[in-house]
């Protein structure tokens, strides 16, 4: 069993230890925020925790009304822009807390006058030093290359933070995302034998859309870096502009497909993919009974929160719904014969300007 499997496992606890561990700061945050609350955020990252800031852009934009972009740290390292922060926020997130052009925007950002948090799993790196206040993911140490319990972790500390900023999240709710992890975590034997079908497929697409849409992007990063499978990533609007046109029989589309606001337009994709003759997979949960009955195949996440109080429907779906696609990744390579913990040309921390 790779290192992966094992570190995917150990999930719950991770985001147990991080919650616990975010908490105090969160509230701290908060009551900064009530006296001088920033006018935009900016989130600086690179690779799957890029992924977790694409994410973050949305749920803090949702719940917060503040606007949210996300840096192109090439305008700081390479071209030396002195960009004006002042009353910004920017987040900067890294597993490693050691990628260079990273850490570079958030020394930048200081500097010119923005108040800078870093979210890592390590807290002895450069990013910790740097940031003005630090969310530490409670990972332990990550063995293997491909990133899963670090990208959880930074979700959660988006949540958090979200929290702090005065979306209108309930601690509570929060403090069973653990659980909902852990209910994911039963149906690995289901996932093994979905991926198993799929042992000769070089390319695919993965399609989501608002708070899934980063996990669209994650999921076809893990396929691509264990998997060595071609796979674009797109939300529905955007795959409709052009991309579909590639779509033919038997052609793999994996898509995140929770109820709520996104799933109507996820119902019309499905429709006109199945009538293309698509092979498609969803990933949903129990309490989306259309998508179970219209798919052909589908991976069905058993989420336990109630969503009475969840706006919107689909808040606290990103995490439950990521470690399928985890697990459905290392099961694949696993049936690949290939080793995810070591993918070719890749190393654990990776330094880019």
């Amino acid at each position: 069993m790779s290192q992966m499997h094992e570190e995917i496992r150990q999930q719950p606890e991770a985001l147990e230890r991080t919650l616990a561990e975010g908490v105090e700061l969160a509230g701290k945050l908060r009551r900064r925020f009530a006296k001088t609350p920033p006018r935009f955020i900016v989130l600086a990252a690179r690779g799957t925790s890029d992924n977790a800031a694409q994410f973050g852009r949305y749920l803090l934009e949702i719940t917060t009304g503040i606007p949210v972009s996300l840096a192109a740290p090439s305008v700081f390292t390479l071209y030396r822009a002195a960009l004006n922060l002042k009353d910004a926020l920017v987040v900067a997130v890294s597993q490693s807390g050691e990628s260079t052009d990273i850490d570079y925007v958030l020394e930048h950002a200081r500097k010119y006058g923005a108040i800078t948090i870093g979210v890592t799993n390590e807290p002895a790196s450069t990013m910790a030093r740097l940031a003005e206040y630090t969310f530490l993911v409670g990972a332990g140490r990550e063995k293997s290359v491909a990133a899963t319990k670090t990208y959880t972790g930074q979700v959660l500390c988006f949540y958090l933070l979200a929290q702090a900023l005065g979306a209108g999240m309930r601690l509570d709710d929060l403090r069973r995302l653990p659980e909902l992890a852990a209910g994911a975590l039963k149906i690995e034997n289901e996932i093994a034998a979905s991926a198993e079908r799929y042992r000769f497929m070089t390319h695919a697409a993965a399609v989501g859309r608002g708070l899934n849409y980063s996990n669209a992007f994650e999921f076809a990063l893990k396929l691509m870096e264990t998997c060595y499978v071609v796979a674009e990533r797109f939300s529905i609007s955007d795959f409709l502009h052009g991309p579909i046109a590639m779509i033919e029989s038997s052609f793999p589309v994996f898509l995140f497909a929770p109820s709520g606001v996104t799933w109507p337009a996820m119902r019309e994709m499905l429709a006109r993919l199945d009538h293309l003759k698509a092979d498609t997979l969803l990933i949903t949960d129990r309490s989306n009974r259309e998508a179970v009955k219209m798919s052909r195949r589908a991976i069905t996440v058993p989420l336990r929160l109630s969503r009475a109080r969840a706006i919107p429907e689909e808040l606290y779906t990103p995490i439950p719904y990521i470690i399928p696609a985890q697990l459905f990744a290392a099961s694949l390579a696993a049936s690949k014969g290939l080793d995810p913990d070591h993918p070719r040309s890749l190393s654990k921390v990776t330094r880019t300007l």
